[in-house]
């Protein structure tokens, strides 16, 4: 075999290497650290031209769509349990959908959760209804597993696999 030949299969083989060393490091760091939420509805009406009418002030996008603004009515959902505990949604009256899919508002990082888990979503009286969406292991609402769409109390946990989630003011 020529000096040149080995050379060359000598650099692949650092190249390739390297190439597993950095694919390494890049799963621990995302085992580690989990991946990045990000609000995306934020960002879609900071980007959104504003044409022809006025953006509704901040205390009226609730109320938009016929539904009243109750007093005692939650404003966010936190997440108390599993790998994004500490996240927090703000409740604008959008439906909030829930799974492993990376279209969801919340994706969860869980083995035990459905790509289209459960979606969470504002009723005409301004009650937040938290639906299963078919899902195979099942979402759980203070203990009891849904089978049809149920109205969240204040402060109910809802359970999706490891993940916890509380509707609060």
């Amino acid at each position: 075999m020529s000096e040149l030949t080995l050379t060359v299969m000598r650099l692949g083989f650092l190249a390739v290497l390297w190439l597993f060393v950095i694919v390494a490091v890049q799963v621990i760091r995302t085992d580690l650290f989990g991946t990045r939420v990000t609000q995306r509805g934020a960002r879609r009406e900071a980007a959104r031209p504003q044409t022809g009418r006025q953006a509704a002030p901040p205390q009226q996008r609730g109320q938009q769509g016929g539904g009243r603004q109750r007093r005692n009515a939650p404003t966010k959902l936190v997440v108390t349990e599993g790998t994004l505990t500490g996240t927090t949604v703000a409740l604008q009256g959008q439906t909030i959908t829930l799974g492993r899919a990376h279209d969801s508002t919340i994706v969860l990082d869980d083995d035990y959760a459905s790509s289209r888990h459960a979606r969470i979503y504002p009723d005409r009286d301004g009650q937040w209804i938290v639906e299963d969406l078919g899902s195979t292991n099942g979402t759980y609402l203070d203990r009891s597993r849904l089978t049809t769409p149920t109205p969240i109390p204040l402060g109910a946990p809802i359970r999706i696999g490891k993940t916890v989630i509380e509707l609060r003011k």
